[in-house]
């Protein structure tokens, strides 16, 4: 009998990590969770690791171990998906944002994808499997105050299609570009001015934000085998904001 397929999902523990976790694991894939916290008492996985991103990008021998017992665990059944969720979001602008700022943020949002893709690339590609890069619009749009977080993510959608382009039908790549997603973190950063988050809302032309239940069904039919020449794109998930024109009028 064949065993259920394995889902790696980076920071688990955050709104979107945990309905990844949660949506996997209700379609019977074998969940494996990462993050930088000790596991949450209501997450439910089959295995779960704390990971500090930021210093496995920083340091070999730490990454190497990670990844060694990533790949033990994985085994000869392989891995069948990757979806690199994690990210951190640096607020700053040209005139205050720091090297360390720029280190952080690169590290967790671009460097770590790569780094683990690469490192788990033989158990993936053991299974044909899939990795999802979660972008953001801020690859494309973006508004300021944003400018360290909106170049790692328009890294992150060109690293996507470049790899896919690289790894050809080894392995496929492709990466979701949300717009706002209503996690409890955005709603506690609105929690004084509820009159600003429903104009964030209204933004949208769909008068809404996205859910993350939106963003794991979209990653899941991306990693399920319906969808297996979809490789390289980096798919928008914004309400139709990405279209619309704001001026004056």
């Amino acid at each position: 009998m064949k065993p259920p397929p394995i889902a790696l999902i980076t920071g688990a523990a955050g709104g979107i990590g945990e309905t990844l976790v949660h949506t996997f694991g209700a379609k019977g894939y074998r969940v494996w969770a990462l993050d930088c916290v000790a596991q949450p008492d209501h997450l439910v996985c089959d295995r779960y690791w704390q990971v500090d991103l930021d210093w496995f990008v920083q340091d070999e021998d730490y990454r190497s171990r990670q990844l060694a017992d990533l790949a033990q665990a994985a085994g000869t059944q392989g891995l069948d998906a990757l979806i690199n969720n994690a990210a951190v979001q640096v607020m700053g602008g040209v005139d205050t944002l720091t090297t360390a700022d720029w280190h952080l943020t690169l590290n967790v949002n671009l460097l770590a994808p790569f780094l683990l893709t690469q490192g788990l690339l033989a158990p993936l590609a053991a299974t044909g499997g899939c990795v999802v890069n979660i972008s953001s619009i801020h690859a494309r749009l973006t508004k300021p105050n944003f400018v360290a977080y909106a170049t790692s993510k328009a890294a992150l959608s060109g690293m996507t299609r470049a790899m896919a382009v690289d790894l050809g039908d080894r392995v496929r790549v492709n990466a979701i570009e949300p717009a706002a997603i209503s996690t409890p973190m955005l709603k506690a950063g609105f929690e004084s001015h509820p009159e600003q988050y429903a104009a964030l809302a209204r933004c949208h032309p769909q008068g809404r934000m996205g859910t993350p239940t939106e963003v794991a069904a979209l990653a899941l039919s991306l990693v399920s085998g319906e969808l297996r020449f979809m490789h390289g794109a980096c798919v928008g998930l914004d309400g139709g904001i990405s279209a619309r024109l704001h001026d004056p009028s």
